[in-house]
């Protein structure tokens, strides 16, 4: 009997493992498409191979083309599978624009989902830094200011007082965005890098701004975008008033706006002594508890566009806490207004998660290359392994990402079990299933694109 449920229970396995791998090949099917065209087949293949090995890879595993290389054939074969890798990235008859490409089609088809549903599109921004601060010589590299220092200097009981500027290494700006709904899994839409020094330098409002231009293009007031306190200010208001975009943005609670009587003040003394328009619990999923949060809205003006109407929602988080205030040009004239304003800004935690997945689990401050635009494509790559992950999310595949957590990643506590977003447990179970059911290599396409 026992012999009987090893052979099925294997059984079942290997016919998952081969069903994960054939779905990879379909959420890759018009990009390796794309890639046919302008390649080698065998390129072509080793890029469909490299991204199953990322989806897939060792608890811990980098970016490393030499830990990469390993993995993509076998540890005896590493050079072998390194060499293949680095004539991938080294090719220059495709570009990281095409994965670029790619990825701004997955956003464009959850927002156009979203929409046939009726339901609200959100558009997540935010800006990060990849930090390489043991690297000098790699091309593209500027200062960026450094989060892991700015973890590392908190001052700690018994310690010497750290220093108190702030602390610059080498590295590459980043700026990400998330299509995603008012719940359920998030869509990665785009992914960009950029220096400052160099031929390749840029800057943040011009990158940012060659972003929000392509977004008004594919959406319009269809989507609603969501910006933290880094985009709060008059130039990057006046590039969303251009573009004619809804929005809302983290507005810090020292920056001035014009009150309905006409009075520029800050924003925490605008809603100063203003009588809370309604309640609600909300589970705190972080302390695992109800919060009793209250909301408010006041019509404001700012005062370098003073023909713009917007309004002024604040979430009172309760006591000994600091409100959020959040500016908005969408309409608040009703406490569910101010609520859908509210939990859009709640939802923009997810792309917090993505930053912390991609550095933490994907290892994308690991690689190594020196050319600029090879290691974008490594770093797109790695990005095409965490959409597909996402993908998985999906709620038709809730009993098949159970059973695949259950048998392959079984965790007995409960709040890995209630875990709405598993995705390190799920990289987990993909690692050991593949690894003892290996699933046939991807096959590129023979249909041509439509």
């Amino acid at each position: 009997m026992e012999d009987t449920r090893l052979a099925l229970g294997a059984q079942v396995s290997a016919e998952v493992a081969v069903e994960l791998g054939q779905r990879l090949e379909v959420f890759l099917g018009p990009l390796l498409l794309w890639l046919d065209a302008v390649l080698d087949k065998r390129l072509v293949r080793t890029f469909a191979q490299l991204v199953q090995v990322i989806v897939g890879g060792a608890d811990g595993a980098g970016l490393l083309l030499s830990e990469l290389g390993e993995e993509l054939l076998s540890p005896a074969q590493g050079p072998a599978g390194t060499k293949r890798i680095s004539n991938l990235l080294r090719s220059r008859r495709w570009g990281h624009e095409l994965i670029e490409r790619f990825l701004w089609q997955l956003g464009n088809q959850r927002q156009q989902a979203l929409k046939a549903d009726g339901e609200e599109c959100l558009v997540v921004w935010d800006e990060s830094v990849l930090e390489k601060a043991e690297s000098l010589a790699l091309e593209g590299l500027c200062a960026v200011r450094s989060s892991v220092a700015g973890r590392l200097k908190r001052i700690k009981p018994g310690y010497y007082h750290p220093p108190s500027e702030p602390i610059f290494v080498p590295g590459m700006h980043w700026v990400g965005l998330l299509v995603m709904g008012m719940q359920g899994r998030p869509t990665l839409a785009a992914m960009r890098w950029w220096t400052r020094r160099g031929p390749l330098a840029s800057d943040k409002r011009t990158e940012e701004d060659k972003l929000l231009a392509q977004a008004a293009a594919a959406w319009g007031q269809d989507v609603l975008h969501v910006w933290d306190r880094g985009f709060a200010g008059s130039p990057w208001l006046q590039t969303a008033f251009s573009y004619g975009v809804r929005f809302v943005v983290r507005w810090p609670k020292r920056y001035k706006l014009v009150d309905p009587e006409g009075r520029k003040r800050k924003a925490w003394q605008i809603a100063r002594g203003k009588r809370t328009w309604a309640y609600r619990d909300i589970w705190d999923v972080s302390r695992r508890c109800d919060r009793r949060i209250g909301c408010l809205a006041i019509p404001v003006r700012h005062p370098d566009f003073p023909d713009q109407p917007l309004w002024l929602v604040i979430s009172r988080q309760g006591r000994g806490r600091q409100p959020w205030y959040l500016l908005t040009n969408v309409p608040v004239i009703a406490p569910k207004h101010a609520w859908h304003v509210i939990f859009a800004y709640a939802r923009r935690w997810q792309i917090e998660l993505a930053w912390r997945y991609s550095k933490s689990e994907l290892a994308m401050e690991s690689p190594r290359l020196w050319s600029w635009h090879n290691r974008l494509k490594l770093l797109l790559i790695a990005s095409l392994a965490y959409a597909f992950l996402l993908s998985l999310l999906d709620p038709p595949l809730a009993p098949f990402k159970s059973w695949l957590l259950r048998f392959w990643a079984h965790r007995t506590g409960k709040r890995c079990q209630d875990t709405l977003t598993p995705l390190y447990r799920l990289r987990s179970a993909l690692s050991k299933l593949w690894r003892y059911y290996p699933p046939p290599l991807p096959a590129i396409p023979a249909s041509t694109p439509g």
